[in-house]
This record gives C-alpha cells, structure tokens and sequence, in this order.
C-alpha cells in the first residue's frame, strides 16, 4: 500500500516538473515571438524576466492560470458608496487590457477611473471578488469536508473492523495528532480543542499540498490566511485561559515589585510574539519553496542549454520531494505550537510547577 502512494506521489511530482517546464516554455516563447514582432525591439528586452515570472506564480491574482492560454476567469465583486455592488468576470478586465466599465487593474489592485482617465481618488473601491487564493481556499474546504466525511462514514460503517480505503490512510494521521500533539500538550482537556487542530492540521496541509501541483494557488504562503490561522489561535488561547495563565502575565511568581513594569512589557510582547512566530514560519517557509522550485525552473529559459534543462529538472524533481515533506512538517509544527499555546494557557497550577 505504502510502495503505491510513494509511486503516486513521484508520479504526480514529475508530472509537475514537467509541466511546469512546458508552462514556462510556452510564456518564454510568447514573450521571444513578441519582441521579434516589435519594431527595433533591443537585446534586453528579450530576455526571459525570471522575477516577474516568480511574482506571477506566487502572488494572488482575479483569474487562475494554470499555464499559458489555460486561464479560468473568476467573478470580480466590486463595492462603491457612489456606485454601489458591481459584479462581472475577470475576462473583462483581459478584454480590455487592464479597464473595464469605468475600473482598471493596475498589478491586481482595482481602481476608479476618473473621466481624464486617471485614477479617481474620491472613489473608494472596496474588492470582495473572489481570487484565486479565495477559489482555492473554498476548494481545500469541499476537499476537506469531502475527505473527514467519508473517514467518519467509514468509521460508523466499519467499527470494530479494520479501516478501508481512504480511512485506511486518514485514521493513522489522526491517531497521530491526537496521541502524539493534543494530548501531551493540552493534558486532559484535550477533547474539546481536538476537532479545532485536526481541522487547522488538515486545512494547512491540503493547502501546502494543492500550491505543490501545477498552476496551484499558494495560500499558505499568503501572509494573511497565516495571520488569520494564527489570531484564531491566539483568540481561542486567550478565551479559554485559566486564572493561572492571566496572573502570570500580571505578578509572576518570585519578581520583586520594582521588576514587575520590566516584566509586564516582556510578557505582553511575549503574549503578541506567538501569533506572528506562527504567522511568518509558516509563509515564509511555504513561499521560500516556491521561490526556490520556480527560480531553478527559470535558469531554463536564461541560459537556454539542454544540458541545464537536464540537470535543472532532475534538481527540481529534488526540491519537489524536499518540498513534499515541508508541506506535512509546517502543518505538523503549526499544529504542535498551537496545542502548546492552549495547554499552557489552560494547564492547572500544581501542573505548570511540577512541569505536567
């Protein structure tokens, strides 16, 4: 069983490799066919722009393009006090060169236009459109609730029996978390907190899975969808925290009176430093991946050698099974800091002193 996933899992890399490479090939050959059509077009700006390729890829966008000339356009809602709720496709925008009924976007910020044709900066466009991290993130979500429905359909159907199918694979991860992370972080409380991490467990690496495949969307390499994992964390943290937890953070133990102001500034910066520790370990080290995968596959279309295309492909290959494995460890590590921040938020006195 395991030989079959593992022969999957390289299939589905190679097959990004690749197509990666014939994505990227196709824009370095529209990009060429385009200079040479432009009248007295200079050396320099024919050459392959690997930083505007790298943004491209990893930054959000109004339409998802999962390689050149295959691009699904997705719904722009726009919101004015002058105009009121504005809805339409992002092909307009495409059709248009950038402008459509009176808005232009300019590097996926969306702006009034005034009559002049400059931006109008009276008008105060609120985006509520749907973008690819968005249409990805509602994909991650019918892909979660799709999978934990039918491990929970299967448990019911199965109890008492060995797993079956997907519950086969799912069930030990779980037992994992639970045995593993929860339950020595939190003590015996865990229960209640246990749906919360599975759900933020499987939400991150499902996502860090689907920015692994070709034209994904990278939204956990999103500073905001991390922010967002990580105020949820500190929200649900800081609700529940016990009488212990708050008078550690007012007058803890042993600190003499004349070091108690010292001591409330490291502690409430320390309360503010967890959330932005999960924050930006999880984008950064998401991003960072991306980067790297998307600048190796760009040293194809700068030195334009078979012999680099060769080696740059077997190393991508490389990077995408190194990648593979931080798509589990960040959701592991997010899950892991999450489950002590609330353990130690709700852990009774006599066990913080004798370190239960």
């Amino acid at each position: 069983m395991l030989r079959k996933i593992t022969g999957k899992l390289l299939l589905v890399l190679s097959l990004s490799v690749f197509s990666f490479s014939f994505s990227f090939a196709q824009e370095g050959h529209e990009a060429t066919h385009e200079n040479h059509e432009s009248k007295e077009a200079t050396h320099e700006e024919e050459k392959f722009d690997i930083g505007k390729m790298i943004m491209h890829h990893i930054a959000d966008s109004h339409e998802w393009e999962f390689a050149h000339g295959l691009t699904i356009p997705l719904p722009v809602i726009l919101y004015t006090k002058q105009y009121g709720l504005e809805v339409f496709s992002s092909k307009r925008f495409t059709e248009g060169n950038g402008v459509y009924n009176g808005y232009i976007n300019l590097h996926e910020h969306i702006h009034r236009l005034n009559p002049q044709g400059g931006l109008d900066e009276e008008v105060h466009v609120i985006d509520l459109s749907i973008t690819k991290n968005v249409a990805s993130m509602i994909l991650s979500a019918i892909i979660l609730v799709t999978l934990m429905s039918t491990v929970a359909k299967g448990f019911s159907q199965n109890r008492g029996k060995a797993p079956k199918g997907i519950q086969s694979f799912l069930e030990p991860i779980i037992i994992f978390i639970r045995d593993e992370v929860v339950k020595p972080n939190i003590g015996p409380k865990y229960e209640k907190y246990l749906p919360y991490l599975l759900t933020l467990f499987f939400f991150i690496l499902i996502n860090n899975l689907l920015g692994l495949l070709p034209g994904g969307a990278n939204l956990t390499g999103n500073i905001a969808i991390t922010l967002f994992l990580a105020v949820i964390t500190f929200i649900l943290t800081h609700v529940n925290a016990n009488k212990h937890y708050w008078m550690h953070l007012v007058k803890p133990e042993g600190v003499p009176a004349a070091m108690l102001p010292l001591m409330w500034v490291v502690e409430i910066a320390g309360v503010f430093m967890k959330p932005m520790s999960l924050t930006i370990r999880l984008f950064a080290n998401i991003t960072a991946g991306h980067i790297i995968i998307l600048s190796l596959l760009g040293l194809i279309f700068i030195f334009q050698s078979a012999a680099v295309g060769g080696v740059v492909t077997l190393f991508t290959l490389f990077m995408n099974l190194i990648e593979l494995m931080v798509a589990f460890l960040q959701a592991f590590i997010f899950t892991l800091l999450s489950s002590m921040y609330i353990g130690s938020a709700i852990e009774e006195h006599h066990e913080a002193d004798h370190g239960h």
